[in-house]
């Protein structure tokens, strides 16, 4: 089973190192680009003798408590087999 963990910057949270990649890629010709935040992907692999509400409630508390900052940080868990 597999347990993918998304955090992104909270709305607001200024975000310099997203603003620096659009300047990079505007400069390549891309265009039409209105903003662009960055984040963090995790992908953890869990045991397989877990059931599915254990392993995300395990993910859950991961991103909550080790993998984001949930002052200026979301995160969004999602469980595979």
């Amino acid at each position: 089973m597999k347990a993918r963990v998304f955090v992104t910057l909270k709305p607001g949270v200024l975000d310099p190192q997203g603003k620096a990649i659009q300047h990079s890629v505007e400069l390549l010709g891309y265009g039409g680009i209105a903003d662009i935040r960055q984040g963090k992907y995790f992908e953890i692999a869990l045991e397989s003798s877990l059931e599915q509400d254990e392993a995300r409630e395990t993910a859950t508390r991961m991103a909550r408590e080790v993998l984001s900052n949930p002052v200026i940080e979301d995160y969004r868990v999602e469980i595979s087999e």
